[in-house]
């Protein structure tokens, strides 16, 4: 699914709207709920290891306020995933170039702060 438009708590997926954090890979869409709003822990991306991208992007928020722990870069990266975190405005260019290139990639996204 291609990002057509991602504003502050909006993010368009083909069509579909969405007010909340999303994981996407491929046709599959998730509510992605964090144990910490602003913080990625292992727990968080479960979903993600059982998908099995090539590469996953990380959108950290419009302002970049969530962190991702250590250990879940190290954990994705152990699992031989790419893993690139940025804003979320960023991210979605990113994710979006990489699909365009054919790559098997994930989208995590914190839609606001």
């Amino acid at each position: 699914m291609r990002v057509e438009h991602y504003s502050f708590g909006y993010i368009k997926l083909d069509g579909q709207e969405f007010r909340h954090d999303v994981i996407v890979y491929g046709d599959f869409v998730k509510k992605w709920w964090r144990k910490e709003g602003h913080r990625v822990q292992i727990e968080d991306i479960e979903d993600i290891l059982r998908l099995k991208p090539e590469i996953v992007v990380i959108g950290t928020g419009y302002y970049g306020v969530v962190k991702v722990d250590r250990d879940v870069i190290e954990r994705l990266r152990s699992e031989g995933i790419e893993v690139v975190c940025e804003e979320s405005r960023k991210a979605v260019e990113t994710y979006n170039k990489l699909l365009e290139e054919g790559k098997k990639v994930a989208l995590a996204i914190h839609l606001t702060c």
